[in-house]
């Protein structure tokens, strides 16, 4: 399995050169003991409350981008503290990344109050995708109430399919817009449809064809 060493000091003193370097050897020993295949060892000096840190942008790259399996680290917090420690182990979890550190000789045992705070985050999360999709499917349903049919009006539907449509169909916007229906209501419908576009977008577009036609539109 692919792995990736993290070594953290919060300070620029010289002695703290000594505990990374210290880290790195533990850990690169502790790889070997896993049978872990190390890809890259990251070191840096920068406070753990802080989430835009070279080396944590480098370690969110690879992990994206090489399909690291393993995150080898002292403690948790190496990986940042308070907020940014969360936020970081939310989003490696996310991805499937084991985090292995020395003081478990082996799988980070997450504190209660931890566990209790991402699976707070995963819940609220989940239930937000929930909303979203009420709001795509509200919007969809009030279309086809009010004459909307897709499989008439958005041409090539199934062109590129599985990519983002990039160009958004005015003239369903102008007649979705007729109908009343708002411009949240609009983006959720085109979305649920596959048009990547926000409502901020719809309204500009809308706008836009209204000033060069001249039209007596709703505004």
């Amino acid at each position: 399995m692919k792995a990736i060493i993290y070594c953290r000091v919060s300070t620029e003193k010289q002695a703290q050169e000594t505990s990374l370097q210290r880290q790195q050897e533990e850990l690169l020993q502790l790889a070997t003991e896993y049978n872990f295949e190390v890809v890259k060892v990251i070191q840096e000096k920068a406070s753990g409350y802080d989430i835009d840190r070279e080396g944590i942008n480098e370690l969110i790259h690879l992990i994206s981008e090489e399909k690291v399996e393993v995150l080898l680290v002292q403690d948790e917090t190496r990986m940042g503290r308070g907020h940014a420690k969360i936020a970081l182990l939310h989003w490696l979890l996310q991805q499937n990344v084991q985090i292995y550190t020395i003081s478990h000789q082996g799988k980070l045992q997450l504190s209660e109050s931890d566990s209790m705070v991402l699976e707070i985050i995963s819940i609220v999360e989940e239930y937000q995708r929930k909303i979203h999709n009420m709001k795509i499917k509200r919007g969809m349903k009030r279309a086809v109430e009010r004459g909307y049919r897709p499989e008439k009006n958005l041409k090539n539907l199934h062109v590129n399919s599985g990519r983002d449509k990039i160009e958004v169909p005015i003239e369903e916007i102008v007649r979705l817009r007729q109908n009343k229906l708002t411009f949240a209501d609009i983006a959720a419908t085109l979305r649920g449809f596959g048009y990547d576009v926000s409502k901020a977008t719809v309204h500009r577009r809308y706008q836009d064809y209204v000033n060069s036609q001249g039209d007596d539109l709703p505004k």
